[in-house]
């Protein structure tokens, strides 16, 4: 059953963020911005044409290639994860990581750019000019709940001993 869960939440991350970029794409023009959220976001398009902070934008086809690769990495250990039971916060952090991966590998691999639409408003120029969107986020906190998922169940292990 909880593949199931996990895999749906992947898919659902990835769905959503699909629509969401799709709608930037068509409905805001480049450097336009609307602030959200009662002025606490600003939504923007942006085309990141590299990695994190357009690292690699020179070589975009390595950086795809690359994503590619860590994608279907990740998704391996993922499926490996449902061959036994329990530890559902490793699992609902790869479910994060995956949904947020697959977006933005997606992006790189059909628009030859990644979909970025949301910062923050804030004075600092350089911080205000960062802009992600919800598969980064995804990633961020995927992340964090696989290395909490796994620092717990090296705990359980060693206490079991």
């Amino acid at each position: 059953m909880s593949v199931i869960i996990f895999a749906a939440l992947a898919a659902g991350i990835f769905l959503l963020e699909l629509s969401l970029k799709n709608y930037i794409e068509k409905h805001l023009e480049m450097g336009e911005e609307k602030p959200v959220c009662q002025g606490r976001l600003l939504i923007r398009r942006y085309h990141n044409k590299g990695a994190f902070l357009d690292a690699g934008k020179k070589r975009q086809k390595a950086v795809a290639l690359l994503s590619l690769l860590l994608t279907l990495f990740m998704t391996v250990v993922f499926l490996g994860t449902f061959s036994f039971r329990g530890n559902t916060v490793l699992k609902a952090g790869l479910a994060l990581l995956l949904g947020g991966a697959y977006s933005n590998t997606y992006d790189r691999l059909t628009r030859n750019y990644v979909v970025d639409y949301v910062s923050f408003p804030v004075k600092n120029k350089r911080v205000r000019r960062i802009v992600f969107n919800i598969s980064d986020f995804c990633i961020i906190i995927g992340a964090l709940l696989m290395t909490l998922g796994e620092s717990k169940g090296k705990d359980s292990k060693i206490r079991r001993k």
